[in-house]
Formats: structure tokens, C-alpha cells, sequence
């Protein structure tokens, strides 16, 4: 039974009511207040008061208000990217989006870009903005980036302020929140902040957020739809307008041999903090390797253009499905063994080449044949007839270039003499360090070994090479695999690489984008099953027999195979390759 309300001596219902009104605004204020939000924020400056703000402007920083460099996919391979967009990968620091000196070294780097305001690495709409709402007065203007507060504090400041921008709050993520909010990733963070925010400026009718990851602005979207439902059934402030506005990105890069001095820093880094955590193996060292896409006699961009010109390819109107090439005579898509490289006279062998054919075929592939200067110089190349690819339409393949049989001879007064040097065309990649690899070894990714199962013998696999991930190779790709396994290695061995085709990249990866472990792209473990001659022996059981025939299917090949049909005879020419 209740006990019957009694009210104090004094003091009426009603200002009793009124009185745990007012304590229970003092709660809300003490929660919500402009002091509690500077918390958030790594500026040491005073809030406006809540009642003077009338809308509210929140501006993303990496790649809405800042043209934040990414890792260039063409410099490195797609394993190693998603590495080093990791946070815990590297010890010491961080991946990309953590470890500070990627953002410094945006441009010519900090000594030179703070001087000049960085000058060519902002989204300048953005900036105009940023400015108008600097000029309104009943307007708070908010810097809201992921970035964590104890590594990039320093950096975004002065990189704001080189631009002349001013903002009422910066906001970083903290390791902890202000009242000890623990943050599962940067969305997370920015919602609590956001919840904070609205709630302190109650008087607020508008809000506006600039973000550039389609991702985070539906995420925000949803985030506010949210909060209007919950505040029409129980409103803690008034109504809000919530408009969040897409940025399209502009991707830009560093220059590639600042990434990977950059990058090199780290491992640098990563590297001597080793031995702190009682990681001694040396599996455990990471170290940048390169694999060899493929070696070539490389043209300058001169004699390229000249080359183009021969062929009478299409005009630009119409070169939207094109690819043009016109930069090498391949020797092999894939690195040279030693005694191919010293046939060609070594990496950066000089060596000089007449222009002697043009054809097309079928309209969607165009090629250049060449001859050495002179005739009896010794060379080798990945095709029979030495040529130059120079363009391809549509789903061409580079491979299709080995059918062209009729040459157009170039007149004497078109033909030209042009030089070449041997070069390689190489991806970086970040790998465990190996110091029993040799030279030639570490031109190929390490591919973890295949499934065993049980009763396969331990030793059956032991000498097989296996080389890397799939890769672009630009137009050097064809199905020729890479590296064959074991003692029979020679040309029937090609099989280990395979195709290659590393898929695009058509927006930045940061923060928490970082792919699981077993998607495709990342660096998990990648499973390749063994052939059918190594499956259980249930193929060969009477069940298995009975089952396809009453199904009505062919029975299994024998033990000796299947037997094909002798290969028809033809007329066309040997096109092995002639060393």
C-alpha cells in the first residue's frame, strides 16, 4: 500500500512541480551544455551561447574539405593496399589514415606546403562555404574528422589555419570520449558527437552535414530520421531540419617516390618495435619487394606519338573504347630469367630498332612490326615477329596480336630508326622479409601453400613455387600462369600465376573500411584446391558407378585418361618462339 504524498510545510503542489521542472533542466544542462561540448573539440576556445545558434554547419575533413592523398593501386598491389589501410598492421603508428606522416607529406610536404596554404589540395567549394558560415553570426561552423586526436591534433590545425579558416569546434577522435565513451569505429564517433551537438543547441533549426563517403551520409541519413521520430513522440528540443549533403571526392596521390619513401618509414618503424613485443621470428620483419610484370624494350613518348601516327587510328572523337599503348616490344610478361637478361644486355641495355610494318585486325587491335639496327643483333621477344602494340578497342585482348600475318610494309620516307632501352614494369608490394629469397625469388609474391587433406604425402608439393596474388598487368596479360612447380619447371611448368586482374578503385577506403580477412581483396588466406587425381577414392566406388548410369550419365573416363582426337593438321606457320 502507498504510503499518502505529503507536501513539505510551505510549499505548494504547484511549486513542487515547478521545482522538479527546474531540477530536472539542471540535470539536462549538466549533461548538455556548451561546456561539455568543448570537451569535444581540440580548440581551447569558448562556445557561443546556445540560445544565439540557429543553424548548424558540420564539415568532413578528408577528401568534402581537404583533397587527402590515398595509396596508389597502380604503384602497389591490391594485398598490400588493404594492408595499409589497416590500424593495426604496423606496429608503431598505424596504417595510412593513422599514422601522421602520409597527411604531412601531401604536396611538396609541410615545410614547403604550410607557407603557401597548401595550395591546389583543397576543395575549394567547400572552403566557400566554410567562409559564409564563418560570416554568419547565428551560424556554428564544426571541423568533424575521424582522424584521432593524439597523432593529427597538431597537423589539422595548421593545416586549417594556413588556409585562414576559423571553426568553433575541431573535432578529432578522442581515445575516450569526455565522459568516457568508448568508440567501436569513426561513425560511431561522429554520431555521439552529433547527438551531443543537437541536443546542446536546442534552439538550432538546422543542420547541415558535408561528407563525401556515400557509406557515413546514408548512415547519417538514417541517424536523423531517427531522431525526429523519437522526438515527435518525446521532444527535448525544437523541431530540426537535418540535410545532409553528398561530396563527390577528387581523388589525388603523392608523388611515388615520396609514398614509398613514406611507407618505407613505417616498416622502418614497424621493424624495430619487434623486439619489444617478443616477436623475433623473421617472418616477423616486413619489408617492400617488387614483382615484375614484365620486361621490355621501352620506347620514349616521342617515338611513341610517331608510331601512333603510322597506324591511323582513329581520331579522339571516337577513341572512347580505345586503349593505346605504343610504349615497348615486350621480351616477356613476367620478370627475365638471368640468362635472358643477359642475352638482352641487362636492365637498361641500349639497343636500336626500325619501324618495317603496320596492320590492324579486325579494326580492334593495331600493331607496329620492328627489326633490330642492325639485323644481326641479338634480341628475344614474347612473339615471334617483334612488334609494338599500339592500341586496342573494345574486349581486344593484347594475346590476339600473335595472329596478325599481314603486314603493311611503312614507305621508306615514313619509315624510322628509334632507340630502346630494357626495362621492367614492376608493382610494390609489402611482404615478410626473406633473407634466403634470391633476386630473382622475390620478383613473385609468396602464396600461402595448398589445403592438405587426408593421405596426401607431406613431400608431394614440397618443391612447387607458387607465385602471387592476381595483379593488373596492364596489356601484358594473357593465361600463360606463371612459374611451373617442382623439378619440372621449364615451359610446361606455367601454371602457378595465372590471370591477372586487380579490381578498380573507384573511391578512397578510410578509416574502418577495412575489408574482413576472408573477402576477396584482402589478406586472408586464399584457398586453392588440389587436382582430381589427389580426391578420395569415392569416384571408384560401385554406388558412384551405379548412380551416374542410372542417371543416365557417361560413364568415367579410365584409368589411362580420357583419350582426345589427334590435333587436325594446318597450314599455319610454327609460331613457337625463336630464342
Amino acid at each position: 500500500m502507498l504510503a499518502p504524498f505529503r507536501c513539505r510545510p510551505g510549499l505548494s503542489l504547484s511549486a513542487m512541480a515547478s521545482s522538479h521542472s527546474l531540477s530536472q533542466s539542471a540535470a539536462k544542462g549538466s549533461q548538455f551544455s556548451t561546456t561539455a561540448l568543448g570537451r569535444w573539440s581540440i580548440l581551447n576556445k569558448k562556445l557561443p551561447d546556445a540560445a544565439k545558434i540557429k543553424t548548424l554547419h558540420v564539415y568532413d575533413f578528408d577528401n568534402t574539405l581537404f583533397k587527402t592523398p590515398t595509396p596508389n593501386p597502380f604503384l602497389w598491389n591490391s594485398t598490400t593496399v588493404n594492408r595499409l589501410y589497416g590500424q593495426f598492421t604496423f606496429l608503431g603508428g598505424g596504417g595510412w589514415w593513422h599514422d601522421s606522416r602520409f597527411l604531412a607529406a601531401t604536396g611538396q610536404g609541410f615545410d614547403k606546403e604550410q607557407p603557401r596554404g597548401w595550395k591546389g589540395c583543397w576543395n575549394e567549394n567547400i572552403v566557400d562555404l566554410v567562409r559564409l558560415s564563418m560570416e554568419q553570426p547565428d551560424a556554428l561552423c564544426v571541423l568533424l574528422t575521424g582522424r584521432a586526436e593524439k597523432s593529427f591534433s597538431d597537423l589539422i590545425k595548421s593545416i586549417v589555419a594556413s588556409k585562414g579558416l576559423e571553426f568553433d569546434i575541431v573535432g578529432l577522435k578522442p581515445a575516450v570520449g569526455p565522459n568516457g565513451e568508448a568508440f567501436r569505429n569513426t561513425l560511431h564517433f561522429k554520431k555521439l558527437f552529433l547527438s551531443s551537438l543537437i541536443e546542446t543547441y536546442h534552439d538550432a533549426t538546422e543542420i547541415k552535414v558535408y561528407e563525401d563517403r556515400p557509406k557515413h551520409s546514408d548512415s547519417f541519413r538514417d541517424f536523423f530520421t531517427d531522431f525526429t521520430r523519437r522526438q515527435s513522440l518525446s521532444p527535448t528540443r525544437a523541431p530540426l531540419i537535418a540535410d545532409v549533403v553528398q561530396v563527390h571526392d577528387e581523388t589525388t596521390r603523392l608523388d611515388p617516390v615520396t609514398e614509398v619513401t613514406k611507407v618505407q618509414e613505417m616498416l622502418n618503424v614497424h621493424n624495430d618495435a619487434l623486439p619489444r613485443t617478443g616477436q623475433t621470428s623473421p617472418d616477423a620483419r616486413l619489408q617492400i619487394k617488387k614483382t615484375v610484370l614484365s620486361t621490355s624494350y621501352m620506347l620514349n613518348a616521342d617515338d611513341a606519338k610517331k608510331m601512333l601516327a603510322l597506324a591511323q587510328i582513329p581520331s579522339d572523337d571516337s577513341r572512347k573504347d580505345f586503349k593505346l599503348f605504343g610504349n615497348n616490344i615486350v621480351i616477356s610478361t613476367r620478370a627475365c630469367s638471368p640468362s635472358i637478361l643477359e642475352k638482352v644486355g641487362g636492365l637498361g641495355a641500349k639497343m636500336l630498332w626500325e619501324v618495317s610494318g603496320i596492320a590492324s585486325l579486325n579494326d580492334s587491335l593495331w600493331a607496329a612490326r620492328v627489326r633490330p639496327v642492325p639485323s644481326t643483333a641479338p634480341y628475344h621477344t614474347e612473339h615471334t615477329v617483334p612488334m609494338v602494340l599500339l592500341a586496342l578497342k573494345g574486349d581486344a585482348r593484347p594475346s590476339e596480336a600473335g595472329r596478325i600475318t599481314n603486314w603493311q610494309p611503312v614507305p621508306s620516307n615514313q619509315s624510322f630508326v628509334f632507340e630502346t632501352s630494357v626495362g621492367e614494369k614492376v608493382i610494390l608490394r609489402v611482404e615478410a622479409a626473406n633473407p634466403d629469397e634470391e633476386e630473382y625469388e622475390s620478383c613473385f609474391p609468396q602464396r600461402p601453400p595448398k589445403r592438405k587433406f587426408a593421405g596426401e604425402d607431406d613431400g608431394s608439393h614440397r618443391n612447387h613455387h607458387f607465385a602471387g596474388r592476381n595483379e593488373s598487368r596492364a596489356f601484358h596479360s594473357n593465361a600463360r600462369g606463371g612459374r611451373g612447380g617442382g623439378p619440372n619447371r621449364g615451359r610446361g611448368g606455367r601454371g602457378g600465376r595465372g590471370g591477372r586482374g586487380r579490381g578498380g578503385f573507384h573511391s578512397y577506403r578510410s578509416l574502418d573500411d577495412v575489408d574482413p580477412k576472408t573477402d576477396q581483396g584482402g589478406y586472408g588466406r586464399r584457398v586453392d584446391y588440389d587436382d582430381i587425381s589427389n580426391a578420395p577414392s569415392y569416384f571408384d566406388s560401385q554406388a558412384f558407378k551405379s548412380q551416374r548410369k542410372n542417371r543416365g550419365l557417361p560413364p568415367p573416363p579410365g584409368r589411362g585418361g580420357i583419350q582426345l582426337p589427334p590435333r587436325p593438321e594446318t597450314n599455319f606457320p610454327d609460331l613457337r618462339r625463336k630464342s
